[in-house]
């Protein structure tokens, strides 16, 4: 069966999406994998299924690059609302169901293939700090580092060592390196799944601004956040450790779209 699949970016972390609606498919392991690998399928970070959600515009489905489905993808999320917008399912506010519960988010501008869209994200109970460092669930789980001169280290043997660490279970959890700058943080993820960094990683993006805003008191109620692949926002109630209207802004692009042939029995 031929499958048209769409090629979406968010700050450079990339996603295979399909409109599952009425295809209704259930990629095995090895499918996803082949999807997503760089150089014998279309190649991803990800892979995301749109599908029909009862009281929601869409449910959304994420599956990471080794072919398991995982769970939330901020990056990913906004992608899937720029998507729903170009079929023309939504206008300018969606609503659908994720892994992780309810997310609603607002289209703010379109210019070509690009479109900018805020994403809310789940509420935070920050946990107290292991020493200088945080463990933060924002609908994925993720490990935070604070650091200097994190542009030059070697992040991705330095967060293996977390990711696979006992005290993380069997599940293991996603790691990110911090560095506040005077008017933005700067944050390197490395994503379990992928198994290796990411440009962008948005639900460590949220962690890493959550985690600052606990070693900044006073700060304004949001952070600009540069990565490797671009620049996003993320604002935030905060009430000594519980956040709450938590929104994750940037753009989302259409890179390509096309057709490959697969087994969909």
């Amino acid at each position: 069966m031929k499958i048209e699949f769409y090629k979406y970016h968010g700050t450079g972390n990339d996603f295979i999406i399909i409109d599952n609606r009425d295809l209704r498919w259930k990629p095995d392991h090895q499918q996803v994998a082949f999807l997503c690998n760089r150089h014998f399928g279309i190649g991803s970070d990800g892979l995301m299924l749109l599908s029909n959600a009862e009281g929601f515009d869409f449910g959304m489905t994420y599956f990471n690059s080794d072919g398991n489905e995982s769970t939330m993808c901020g990056n990913g999320g906004r992608c899937l609302a720029a998507f729903a917008r170009l079929l023309g399912m939504v206008d300018t506010k969606v609503r659908f169901y994720a892994i992780d519960g309810e997310h609603e988010a607002s289209i703010l501008n379109e210019s070509g293939n690009v479109t900018q869209i805020k994403l809310k994200m789940k509420d935070v109970i920050m946990e107290e700090p292991i020493g200088e460092n945080f463990f933060i669930d924002t609908g994925s789980p993720h490990y935070v580092i604070f650091s200097t001169n994190v542009n030059r280290l070697d992040i991705v043997k330095k967060a293996r060592k977390i990711r696979y660490d006992t005290c993380f279970a069997e599940e293991g959890t996603n790691v990110d390196f911090v560095e506040i700058k005077n008017d933005h943080l700067f944050v390197r993820s490395y994503e379990r799944g992928v198994e290796d960094e990411t440009l962008s990683c948005g639900t460590g993006i949220t962690a890493s601004a959550l985690a600052a805003a606990v070693k900044t008191p006073g700060n304004p109620g949001f952070f600009k956040v540069k990565t490797r692949g671009g620049e996003l926002k993320v604002s935030f109630n905060q009430e000594e450790n519980i956040f709450s209207d938590i929104w994750l802004e940037g753009e989302a692009e259409l890179v390509f779209r096309g057709l490959i042939e697969m087994n969909c029995a």
